[in-house]
């Protein structure tokens, strides 16, 4: 997976699948069984583990990965499979006036990262990735490096994020400095680029934005070095100020970039702009939102309005 260029969150999935296969028949070895093993797994998280379609889609991928490119193995039709039931859901939107409501109930670095996935439409992991080079503030533009799908994107840096993001970088920067002065100071490079310039890893550019608390002394980052901070801090705090801004709608991280989406359409902007923004590799994934926007039920008016 890793001379494929995976993503690591795709591995971590693919490889977790694989386990529960294996699990799932008593510990046998995969190269020993084949389609009818592969068919009684996925049709048990159908049956009985109630799965979404895209969840046993992905279970399916992960096995026929294994069998296909590690052993070598062509995998027979899954006659007979129970396919799980593909539901239409409908995204979480919040209103401008949620979004304020939860907002006030952040401070710090969780509030300019909620600011940046509904200012900037980012994903959190994004927006957790972001290094200080990304960033341009004299013409207010975030590039989003390898995002998902390993494309690049820019997107738009919001004015009301812009003070407090400078302040912030400010004191990331004297931490950085502090961690130069003890002998630290690396951070994590993608692919080749420590190989191409060795001094990146130290450099200012390069760093988080949103650096970790701790200093990250895992043996697979090499050197002890400050990884960027974890996506379940800000999660945490998010459901916590949602909870506590009296929302009943069930929202999340995400539900940001969500209302980033139908809040532009709502404001005349059209869908190709959107999918541009978002980085939709189609723009059927965008037309979701013309679903969610705020005009009622298709913007048809309820004859109960006009008595």
């Amino acid at each position: 997976m890793r001379v494929r260029h995976f993503s690591p969150r795709t591995e971590e999935a693919y490889i977790g699948w694989i386990r529960r296969f294996i699990r799932f028949h008593g510990l046998r070895h995969p190269a020993d069984m084949g389609a009818a093993e592969v068919g009684a797994f996925l049709t048990h998280l159908a049956v009985k583990g109630r799965v979404s379609a895209s969840t046993q889609n992905q279970a399916l991928s992960a096995l026929v990965f294994m069998y296909r490119e590690v052993l070598r193995l062509d995998l027979q039709p899954l006659d007979g499979l129970v396919r799980a039931k593909r539901a239409v859901v409908l995204p979480v939107v919040l209103s401008r006036e949620e979004v304020a409501a939860v907002l006030a109930h952040l401070q710090g670095v969780t509030w300019l990262i909620v600011g940046l996935l509904y200012g900037s439409g980012l994903r959190l992991q994004e927006c957790l990735e972001l290094r200080v080079k990304d960033i341009d503030f004299s013409i207010g533009q975030v590039t989003v490096r390898a995002g998902k799908g390993r494309r690049d994107r820019v997107t738009m840096l919001p004015e009301m994020v812009k003070s407090r993001l400078a302040m912030h970088l400010e004191r990331v920067r004297r931490l950085h400095e502090e961690d130069l002065r003890a002998g630290l100071g690396r951070v994590v490079l993608p692919e080749a680029v420590a190989r191409k310039y060795p001094h990146a890893a130290e450099s200012w550019a390069w760093q988080f934005v949103f650096p970790a608390s701790r200093i990250c002394r895992d043996a697979r980052f090499g050197p002890p070095t400050r990884f960027h901070l974890h996506e379940s801090a800000v999660q945490r705090a998010v459901t916590l100020a949602v909870r506590r801004a009296g929302i009943a709608k069930r929202a999340s991280c995400h539900t940001f970039r969500h209302a980033f989406a139908t809040h532009l359409l709502e404001a005349g902007y059209d869908i190709r702009t959107v999918q541009e923004l978002l980085g939709h590799a189609d723009v059927s994934t965008t037309m979701v939102y013309t679903h969610v926007l705020n005009r009622g039920a298709f913007g048809v008016r309820s004859p109960a309005d006009r008595l």
